[in-house]
């Protein structure tokens, strides 16, 4: 063998020894991700996913760029979601059913991580295990039943309870979710009556039109129904409704009782999924992840003012007691 093909065989040697550690190292690069959700901007928990990001070596205004798009209304999520894809994102997080719908429909191909209720149920991902596709992310498991439950505690005398929800987070209708959980509901004595809430200026409206015989409110952690707590707490207190939802944000703006997820720790993990798909992993590698721990949260001054005596026994069990 002459000394110039030893040469060049070693030269090649090393050309693949450093790939592999070009390969073996996250690259150096300005990682631009989309953020995508039905609000009027950044909520309180979303300076903890960026905090997180930043723990993992994602540091916004250093090495990642932030495409936040905030919608006031639903409608404008497609919009939205095809803006992300034209700003050529690596990755887009969706907060809510309606964004990570409208995140799935724009783009098969950009990583999503969401976070939404029921996505199997929704025709969000085909199973929690194996998402399929191009989603994974956190799926939320409390949704209505759970705080029905801590409800019916807290005012055992309620049998007519209206379930407010907005109807785009659920793309297939609320039917099949009211008859995969009627046996449930019945255990309870309760009648679950669904009435939609589209916009967050229909809320007195709404209220108005409720059955005369409601006598108890659930509310679903729609966006909608979130950004108008304090008009729906403070409307189901002069309705002498006692009014519960798993998101956290319920209790403390005057509704009976929340019951619901860690949303710091639900944030954290988001920011977790980020960091291992940034670094290469595939979404549909990723098992969609269900968080276990549930907080309670009671109101107690609400309580007192619609005459209700919560059970001491309910009360040793809350996390948080507003009084």
């Amino acid at each position: 063998m002459s000394n110039r093909t030893i040469f060049g065989s070693l030269i090649a040697a090393v050309l693949v020894l450093l790939s592999g550690i070009a390969g073996a190292q996250p690259a150096d690069k300005i990682a631009r991700i989309g953020f995508l959700s039905v609000s009027s901007g950044p909520g309180k928990y979303f300076p903890v996913f960026i905090q997180r990001l930043g723990e993992l070596g994602h540091i916004e205004g250093k090495n990642l760029v932030i495409e936040k798009r905030w919608a006031e209304k639903t409608e404008q999520l497609p919009e939205l979601a095809a803006g992300l894809v034209r700003a050529n994102v690596n990755l887009i997080v969706t907060g809510g059913t309606p964004a990570t719908v409208a995140a799935k429909q724009t783009t098969a191909t950009i990583p999503v991580v969401f976070i939404a209720s029921n996505p199997v149920e929704k025709g969000i991902i085909a199973s929690l295990a194996r998402p399929g596709g191009n989603l994974t992310g956190i799926a939320l498991v409390s949704q209505t039943l759970k705080p029905l439950e801590r409800l019916k505690e807290a005012a055992p005398g309620i049998s007519h309870v209206a379930l407010l929800y907005d109807p785009a987070t659920f793309p297939r209708g609320i039917e099949p979710y009211l008859m995969s959980n009627s046996r449930q509901v019945e255990t309870l004595n309760v009648t679950l009556e669904p009435v939609a809430l589209r916009d967050t200026g229909d809320t007195e409206k709404v209220f108005m039109a409720l059955p005369a015989d409601t006598d108890g409110l659930l509310l679903e952690d729609s966006n909608i129904n979130v950004s108008a707590r304090d008009s729906i707490c403070g409307l189901a207190s002069q309705r002498r409704l006692p009014a519960a939802g798993n998101h956290l944000f319920f209790a403390s703006s005057g509704c009976l009782l929340s019951y619901g997820e860690d949303l710091v720790d639900i944030n954290r993990r988001a920011a977790d999924y980020v960091d291992r798909i940034l670094r290469g992993a595939h979404p549909a590698d990723l098992p969609a992840e269900q968080p276990t721990k549930l907080d309670l949260i009671i109101n107690l001054k609400t309580a007192k003012e619609l005459g209700l005596t919560v059970p001491v026994s309910l009360i040793m069990l809350a996390d948080e007691v507003i009084e």
